[in-house]
């Protein structure tokens, strides 16, 4: 047997562009726009759509502060994904198969919870919401577990690229949805203040016609799952007791990817640890960034959640389309270094003011960079399971993406505070220097693994 290698596709294969194209029209890929669609949806409207709802309902800012950790259900999925990856459910998994009966079971736990969060009107009673936002984001975590074993089991390595970028485009139009989307209908079902008879602005009506449309949108899914084939996946072999189930389900997929990759693993796990630092600690003052250079409401979602969104969505293409012709360790390198570099954009930013017309460049340039260098690293995180473990290992895998980031993160505001926001946006340029060098010795590894023997 082979020792693997750190990436089995660094040099896709030689295809035109009109074959590179139509990849994208292949069912694999449709199916992976409309789940995609359901994996983006709840984000927003546990974070971002939720507490504007909350802020307009009079919570104050400390109290959604703490709710944000809400969020550490998908930082934490990993812990448990064996079960997702291995644990029947009754009826249901004997009925459409492993993975779709846990992506069904979390689609409709995502909607019955929307539905009780519209219902529950926070100025009345907070906690009600807080347990549905709670559930939302336990069953969107799990959702993301069955659907990135969904989705690695569905193709070969060479197709993962594109089923990760059309994946990440049903993703940020969920987003747009969730996001400006429900803000637009709560708007719109918004009744004058003289004809509801009332003084305060707020109104909970408008937020319950949106949030149950939200959870309407998770029907595309749902039909998805429906009408989809079950991938082929690694058979499982029956446990005598619970714990061999244990030392199959827990033990067994990292003690996998320790023997497979060895003393790689280290290198691996450093690299998907800081791949992509730069962004996330720039991104948590980005908003901070906007309300400081006078950026009204409007034109920041103009330009960074409408238009921004579609910069993505075309780099994620790109992303895909590149990593099929030039392989993935080279875009995943181009990535980091795109993604390093838009940060300085950021720091001439500042020193411009009001300038909307170079937002809309800088915006541009960081939403094409961040799309390029997220394909390339989905793609790279599936090469990198085994099918046999494929929901548990990429959970992990997604996890520690996030969690160094995002504690680093947590000291960006100090950091403004005490340099100022040019000397920030370059700092977290400088984040991605590491990175460079982790990407290049991967580089180094795998094609040292895949060159020929020395013949004496």
């Amino acid at each position: 047997m082979t020792e693997p290698t750190l990436a089995p596709y660094a040099n896709g294969p030689k295809v035109s562009w009109l074959q590179t194209l139509k990849i994208y029209a292949e069912p694999a890929s449709l199916r992976m726009l409309s789940l995609g669609f359901s994996a983006g949806l709840p984000l927003l409207l546990v974070f971002g759509t939720l507490s504007f709802w909350l802020r307009e309902a009079g919570i104050d800012r400390t109290t959604i502060g703490f709710l944000s950790w809400v969020g550490l259900a998908y930082g934490f999925k990993w812990v448990w994904s064996p079960l997702v990856d291995r644990m029947p459910i009754p009826l249901l998994t004997a009925a459409l198969g492993r993975r779709r009966s846990w992506l069904l079971l979390s689609q409709a736990v995502i909607m019955v919870a929307l539905v009780c969060m519209a219902m529950t009107d926070p100025q009345a009673a907070l906690a009600p919401v807080v347990w549905c936002a709670v559930a939302v984001a336990f069953a969107s975590a799990t959702q993301d577990i069955a659907l990135d074993a969904f989705r690695i089991e569905s193709a070969d390595v060479q197709h993962q690229a594109a089923l990760a970028a059309t994946y990440q485009t049903g993703y940020r139009l969920a987003m747009i949805w969730s996001g400006a989307g429900a803000l637009w209908i709560a708007a719109r079902a918004e009744v004058p203040a003289a004809v509801a008879g009332v003084a305060a602005p707020y109104q909970h009506g408008p937020w319950q016609i949106a949030y149950v449309v939200m959870a309407l949108s998770m029907l595309p899914g749902v039909l998805t799952v429906l009408m989809s084939r079950e991938p082929v996946a690694a058979p499982i072999a029956p446990s005598k007791g619970i714990r061999q189930w244990l030392q199959g389900a827990l033990v067994a997929p990292f003690a996998d990817f320790l023997q497979r990759y060895r003393w790689q693993a280290g290198l691996i796990l450093a690299l998907i640890a800081t791949y992509r630092i730069s962004d996330v600690v720039m991104g948590i003052m980005a908003n901070p960034f906007y309300v400081d250079m006078g950026f009204s409401k409007d034109e920041v979602a103009a330009v960074t959640k409408v238009y921004g969104v579609i910069m993505t969505l075309a780099g994620a293409f790109i992303g895909g389309a590149l990593a099929l012709r030039m392989g993935v360790m080279r875009v995943l390198m181009l990535g980091a270094a795109l993604s390093a570099a838009t940060n300085l954009l950021f720091a001439w930013l500042s020193t411009r003011g009001h300038d909307v017309s170079a937002l809309i460049w800088v915006v541009s340039a960081d939403n094409l960079a961040s799309g390029i260098a997220s394909s390339a690293f989905i793609a790279y995180l599936s090469s990198l399971t085994n099918v046999q473990y494929s929901a548990t290992q990429y959970a992990l895998f997604s996890s520690m993406m996030l969690l160094l980031p995002k504690f680093v993160a947590g000291f960006s505001g100090k950091y403004v505070d005490a340099f100022g926001y040019a000397d920030f946006f370059s700092t977290t340029a400088l984040l991605g220097l590491p990175v460079l060098l982790l990407v290049w010795l991967a580089s180094r590894v795998q094609r040292k693994e895949k060159s020929p023997p020395d013949v004496a």
